[in-house]
């Protein structure tokens, strides 16, 4: 008997994947006062959201959410003006829908899809903190939903603003170093191995455990999960690739023009759009991420832009050869492409700095084609009052989260599978494909 949530999950996407949808842009669902302020909702206040919230803070803060009390003290002291304060986001929508125009999601991957997706239902534009969700099926849904109800979107990979990102786009885009038919992404982080603990602490009154739980399967509170060390683990997380890969592929997405594939419909010939993973990694174990990986990422031609083989690794072990960066140096974070002319390298974990290699040879410079200016959050707020896009919609950081989350599952699985952008299907490896998605808790859906 086919598994009733495969078939549904099959069914949508063959109703939402058509080409209509998928020229859909996300705009402005709101028409806002000359100087108005957008009213915005937080869903985790603590950590990584308190820069979020810094970045913002001209606008109005209408309602805060956090699981933890300790976490969220900070912000409910530099914002002691925001009364509505929720441990569950759902009675926070539900209460202060029509008081929200946009909504801030940074919690552990493993709840941004359901906490922006009932979100954006509703109408709210959202800005979600990177890797945009723990699965590939919620990033297309992340991505569909966004389209559907025309709402503004920003993946929180912030390095999107720099120069080091926009100069290297625009170097790609222009074709300044020739076709490109090498590729090269690269993280520092390996992974130690996550033995699963077998002591019971008690739950910290201050932290509602199974509200930080949200959709996945439960399990006993343990320190090693919460509040900092949830990315090391699969239930959660998404390791350290997953947790950089992200902002370190930011460029290198855009110049191989790789939105394209999942902009396909299905009725586009399969050879023109699959993509095929090669895995290989050490430390595999069954709780969190190897220690290191090595995946080849083979891609097919995009109209002008010839085929393409992307080696993505995470670990000392298997970074790429040196000599790739002709004497520069090899980081411990790096993006490479690799052009008939020469190379585009950005050499830090958020692509904030790039080059040309050979440094010494003269390129033709592109005119600067790509905005600059107002900064990684406020241009999600500009776009909310109708000034200006994003530069991260979900229809990029979808698509991003997706190609990120697939190298996890060529690594963990070992064993080659194709993957289909357009339905978001792989259909030659069940054990890949059993890591698209998994069962969410009663309670909880998209």
């Amino acid at each position: 008997m086919p598994n009733p949530s495969v078939s549904s999950r099959r069914a949508f996407l063959k109703r939402t994947t058509g080409a209509g949808l998928l020229i859909c842009s996300s705009q402005t669902a709101f028409t806002f006062k000359a100087n108005g302020r957008l009213n915005i909702a937080a869903i985790g206040v603590g950590g990584q959201a308190e820069g979020n919230l810094n970045a913002v803070s001209s606008e109005n803060f209408v309602a805060f959410c956090d699981v933890d009390d300790t976490r969220a003290s900070n912000t409910r002291k530099k914002y002691p003006d925001v009364k509505a304060y929720y441990q569950d986001f759902r009675k926070m929508l539900d209460e202060k829908a029509n008081e929200i125009d946009g909504v801030m999601v940074a919690t552990p991957d493993h709840t941004h899809a359901v906490a922006a997706i009932a979100s954006m239902k509703l109408g709210k534009h959202v800005f979600c903190e990177k890797p945009l969700t723990r699965t590939v099926y919620e990033a297309r849904m992340m991505r569909l939903t966004a389209q559907k109800q025309k709402v503004v979107t920003q993946m929180g990979n912030q390095g999107s603003a720099s120069e080091g990102v926009r100069r290297a786009t625009e170097w790609g885009m222009a074709g300044t170093v020739g076709p490109v038919k090498e590729a090269y992404l690269w993280v520092s982080d390996g992974n130690q191995e996550s033995k699963l603990p077998q002591d019971r602490p008690e739950i910290p009154k201050e932290l509602a455990w199974d509200l930080w739980l949200g959709p996945v399967a439960e399990r006993p509170y343990h320190p090693n999960y919460v509040p900092h060390n949830w990315r090391n683990w699969r239930h959660f997380g998404s390791g350290g690739f997953g947790d950089m890969g992200c902002h370190t592929a930011n460029f290198l997405f855009r110049c191989l023009q790789l939105p394209e594939l999942w902009a396909l419909s299905a009725d586009t010939p399969k050879e023109s759009r699959l993509i095929k993973f090669e895995g290989e990694a050490t430390g595999v174990h069954a709780e969190g991420y190897p220690s290191s990986c090595r995946v080849q990422i083979h891609i097919p031609a995009r109209g002008e832009h010839p085929a393409v083989k992307l080696t993505a690794s995470s670990g000392e072990a298997m970074r790429p050869a040196k000599e790739l960066t002709q004497g520069v140096g090899l980081s411990s974070f790096g993006a490479l492409l690799v052009g008939s002319k020469g190379s585009i390298y950005s050499s830090d974990p958020w692509n904030t700095s790039s080059m040309l290699l050979p440094r010494i040879n003269s390129f033709e410079q592109p005119p600067k084609s790509l905005p600059r200016g107002v900064g990684h959050h406020m241009e999600w707020v500009d776009a909310c009052k109708g000034k200006g896009k994003t530069f991260s919609p979900f229809d990029i950081g979808g698509p991003l989260t997706e190609l990120i989350q697939l190298v996890n599952v060529a690594a963990l699985t070992g064993t080659p599978f194709t993957f289909d952008p357009a339905t978001g299907e792989i259909t030659d490896n069940l054990k890949a494909s059993a890591m698209l998605h998994r069962p969410y808790r009663q309670g909880w859906s998209l």
